[in-house]
C-alpha cells in the first residue's frame, strides 16, 4: 500500500523549461547563498546544484546591480533561474528582461496596483510565472492584527495575493507558505490546498542547521507530499545548498515519489567496525552524486552486516581488519584490500553504466 494520497489536482504553469503542476514531477528547487552580482561565483554555484540534481534555481535579486546579472549568470546555466524580489518593482522588471525564468514575489509588498500592474504585464509579455512566497514572519499588519502569525493568516495572505494578480488577468502563479516550524507550515498548505488550483511550493523555511534543518524539512514536507499535497520543494538548510539538494531527493525517495540515481545504505557501526566507514560513505556518496543508474549500493562496517542484512542492494563493499569484500545481491564476489575498496566499488559501478 503506497504512503502518498493521490496528487492534488492543480492548473499547470512553466517555470522556463520545467513544467510545473500536478501532470508533472515534483520538481526540485534550491537557492544560491553566493552574492548574485559575482557571476562567476554564482554559476559555478548553480552548475554544482544541477550535478546535484537541482532542477530549478532562485537567486536573491537585492539592487539593480544582481539584476543585471542575471543576464550573464543565465547564459551560462541549464535549469532555469528565478528571481526572488522584495519591495522594488523595478527590480523584477530589471531581472526579466534580463532573462528570469520566473520570479518570486509578495505582490502585497510591492506596493500601489499600477506597480503590480506592471510587473504583471511584463511577466504575461515574456512568459514568466510568479511565484507569490508567503512567510509567516512577513505577513500584512492588518491580517496579522485579526488572526496572529497563524495558518489562517497565511492562507488569507495567499489568497489576497492570488486575487492581486488574478484580477490584472495574471494566472501563471504558483505559491509558498511558509513558517519556521511544521505545525504552522503543514496547516497552512492544508488550507490553502482546498481553496485553489494553484500549485504549491512546499518548504519549512528557516528550518535551521544540518540536523534540525534535514528533520523538520523531511517532516513538514513528507507529510503533505503523503497528502498528495506539493508541486515543487525546497529544503531550506543554513548550510551548502547541494545538501538541500540532496535531502529533497531522499525524501522524494523515501516516498516513491521519484528516484535520482543511486540509493545509498549503510550501517550505523558499531564496535566491530574496524574501518573508517563514515569517511566511506561520504566519499562514494559525492562520487555517484550525477551517476544515472537508480539501483541500491550498501557500505557495510563489517561482514556481520555485509552480505546478509543488505542482501537486496545491488553491490555493495563491506569492511573488515585490513581485508573487505565485494558482494551483488547478497553474494560475496571477492575480498579486496581495505584500502581499495571505495576504488573497486566504483569501478564496478562505472562497469554496469557501459
Amino acid at each position: 500500500m503506497s504512503l502518498v494520497q493521490e496528487r492534488r489536482e492543480t492548473r499547470m504553469i512553466s517555470v522556463g523549461n520545467v513544467t510545473i503542476g500536478s501532470n508533472s514531477p515534483v520538481a526540485v528547487q534550491s537557492m544560491t547563498n553566493t552574492r548574485t552580482e559575482d557571476v562567476a561565483a554564482t554559476v559555478a554555484q548553480i552548475q554544482r546544484l544541477t550535478k546535484a540534481g537541482c532542477e530549478i534555481v532562485r537567486v536573491a535579486v537585492p539592487d539593480m546591480e544582481a539584476a543585471q546579472a542575471v543576464a550573464a549568470i543565465r547564459r551560462e546555466i541549464a535549469i532555469p533561474l528565478i528571481a526572488d524580489i522584495h519591495f522594488d518593482y523595478r527590480l523584477a522588471i530589471a531581472a526579466m528582461e534580463a532573462g528570469a525564468d520566473a520570479l518570486r514575489i509578495n505582490p502585497g509588498n510591492i506596493g500601489e496596483r499600477r506597480k503590480i500592474m506592471e510587473v504583471a504585464n511584463c511577466a504575461r509579455s515574456k512568459g514568466v510565472s510568479i511565484r507569490v512566497g508567503v512567510n509567516a514572519g512577513s505577513l500584512e499588519k492588518d491580517i496579522v492584527d485579526r488572526l496572529g502569525a497563524t495558518p489562517q493568516a497565511m492562507a488569507e495572505s495567499a489568497l489576497k495575493n492570488i486575487e492581486i494578480l488574478e484580477d490584472l488577468d495574471f494566472h501563471d502563479i504558483k505559491v509558498s507558505l511558509k513558517a519556521s516550524d511544521v505545525q504552522r507550515t503543514v496547516e497552512a498548505y492544508r488550507l490553502i490546498a482546498s481553496k485553489t488550483d494553484v500549485p504549491l511550493h512546499v518548504g519549512v523555511t528557516e528550518a535551521g542547521g544540518l540536523i534540525a534543518g534535514i528533520t523538520k524539512s523531511a517532516i513538514g514536507i513528507g507529510m503533505l507530499l503523503s497528502e498528495g499535497i506539493g508541486d515543487t520543494i525546497r529544503v531550506s538548510l543554513t548550510r551548502d545548498p547541494v545538501e538541500e539538494v540532496r535531502t529533497a531527493w531522499e525524501i522524494l525517495r523515501a516516498l516513491d515519489i521519484r528516484h535520482r540515481g543511486p540509493e545509498l545504505i549503510s550501517c550505523p557501526t558499531c564496535g566491530r567496525c574496524r574501518i573508517d566507514l563514515f569517511t566511506v560513505a561520504e566519499q562514494v556518496e559525492q562520487a555517484l552524486l550525477d551517476c544515472p543508474l537508480t539501483i541500491k549500493v550498501a557500505i557495510m562496517g563489517c561482514v556481520v552486516n555485509g552480505p546478509g542484512e543488505a542482501k537486496e542492494a545491488d553491490i555493495g563493499i563491506a569492511g573488515g581488519d585490513g581485508v573487505g569484500i565485494l558482494f551483488k545481491k547478497g553474494k560475496v564476489i571477492r575480498k579486496i584490500d581495505q584500502d581499495s575498496l571505495v576504488d573497486v566499488l566504483l569501478k564496478e559501478i562505472e562497469n554496469l553504466q557501459n
